[in-house]
């Protein structure tokens, strides 16, 4: 099938408008430094669209920033919808750019994760949605803003489920939605063994203890990893895995982590125990 080719589906600053520091809201109890509704730019952007403590934003309070990933929305929004136009320029409709960054969000991690889908386990019906989800972040605003979503991620939704179930042994755990947050999984009820394949999206595993466990192919699809303890780990494998996720953790050198995912620059360069771990073939 000949489609329109995909948009880079990680942040590239350098072409973005700084648009997540003005459009999106944020707030100091989710790591943010202050309250700030959409709209009006962060306290801490220059003139010339750059974070002023981008270096420490971890050490002044502002962890929120280092997790949070458009999945490369602002350049697409910057550079295609836009057409380079900015939210500076006189006459620019903050609140419409704001929707439409939101839209581009939802889209570019739904291609993200169905780009996944078709690497791993291709699917016809997965193919025919990613050719119509890279022909629809071409669209301009106002095309944008009357999409469907609801039905669009609907779509998305049950192709990941799908592919997930293809992909992870039929007797895996279920553990979907469940609260496992300030747990040691290391053993008990949800030991290793049994999170190893398991389903875990939307999970709630906050600073769950993961030291050192094996997760196969679990689906880790929306579940909420702030200050999981994931150091040596075995992720290498593991399914729907994000970015924003692994920078939310605590990892270190052994931990093994996908193809295309960064080693956060907060977790240890260098461990007492050994070089960094590497993943078993697939």
């Amino acid at each position: 099938m000949i489609r329109a080719p995909l948009p880079l589906l990680r942040a590239d600053c350098s072409s973005c408008a700084a648009l997540c520091c003005v459009l999106t809201p944020f707030r100091a109890d989710s790591g943010f430094g202050v309250d700030k509704p959409a709209g009006p730019a962060c306290h801490h952007l220059s003139s010339a669209d750059r974070c002023t403590i981008h270096e420490s934003l971890r050490e002044r309070g502002w962890p929120g920033c280092t997790v949070f990933d458009c999945f490369g929305a602002g350049q697409q929004v910057t550079q295609v919808t836009y057409a380079g136009r900015s939210w500076r320029d006189p006459g620019a409709d903050r609140g419409e750019m704001a929707a439409v960054l939101s839209v581009m969000r939802m889209l570019h991690e739904a291609l993200r994760h169905l780009a996944e889908v078709l690497e791993r386990s291709p699917a016809p019906d997965a193919e025919v949605l990613v050719a119509e989800l890279a022909d629809a972040v071409a669209l301009s605003p106002a095309e944008l803003l009357v999409l469907d979503m609801d039905e669009v991620m609907g779509r998305v939704g049950a192709l990941l489920r799908a592919g997930s179930a293809r992909l992870r042994p039929a007797d895996a755990a279920d553990l979907s939605r469940s609260d496992l947050s300030g747990r040691d999984l290391r053993s008990g009820t949800h030991g290793g063994g049994t999170l190893k394949d398991a389903d875990l999206h939307g999970a709630l595993l906050l600073a769950a203890d993961l030291r050192g466990l094996d997760l196969g192919r679990a689906d880790l699809l929306g579940a909420d990893v702030r200050d999981a303890d994931v150091r040596n780990a075995q992720l290498t494998h593991v399914l729907y895995l994000t970015q924003s996720q692994v920078n939310a953790t605590r990892g270190n050198a052994r931990t093994a982590l996908p193809a295309g995912i960064d080693r956060p620059g907060h977790w240890p360069r260098e461990d007492a125990d050994g070089p960094p771990a590497a993943g078993p073939p697939e």
